[in-house]
């Protein structure tokens, strides 16, 4: 492991709490402003996406940058799966999300991961509606390097628009 990567693991590691005690008042001490998308959010959500930009909007298509942060990096530091998987979840919602209309509802989503990003990466994320049957609509989200135009992973993502806006 790289010695700088090594001492920055150390002092993270020295910072989590040991006990639940202290894991509980963590968590009580954090101070997050919701980010409203559709009528809830969520830690984890805003966790995984923030640090998103929008650059462009049209309609079916929503085209975004977003730098690797560490806390989305794996040990080797490498942008981890689980991350992507999230983010491409996340994005997929964007290029037909409409204010006031029922949430749309994950069906499936498959994920090809093609190469590897390095935290720091700045990376443009293309979330494109392919078609749509009835409230059936299918989203594809690539995810490619800005610097080397290498993609990084590619989604496709099914959802079905409820009649119905879900109390969770």
């Amino acid at each position: 492991m790289d010695p700088n990567m090594e001492t920055r693991v150390n002092a993270s590691l020295q910072q989590l709490p040991t006990t639940q005690q202290e894991s509980t008042e963590a968590v009580s001490r954090l101070d997050i402003e919701a980010q409203r998308l559709a009528d809830e959010s969520s830690l984890y959500d805003y966790f995984a996406a923030t640090g998103i930009r929008v650059d462009r909007v049209e309609p079916g298509l929503v085209v975004s940058s977003f730098k690797v942060p560490p806390r989305l990096t794996d040990r080797a530091g490498n942008f981890a799966n689980g991350a992507i998987a999230n983010l491409v979840d996340i994005v997929a919602h964007s290029p037909i999300y409409v204010v006031g209309q029922p949430a749309n509802v994950s069906v499936d989503i498959s994920i090809s991961y093609l190469s590897t990003a390095k935290v720091h990466d700045e990376l443009e994320i293309t979330s494109k509606r392919l078609g749509q049957r009835g409230r059936y609509t299918g989203i594809l989200v690539c995810l490619r390097n800005k610097a080397t135009g290498e993609i990084i992973a590619e989604g496709r993502h099914s959802m079905f628009l409820s009649k119905v806006v879900p109390k969770l």
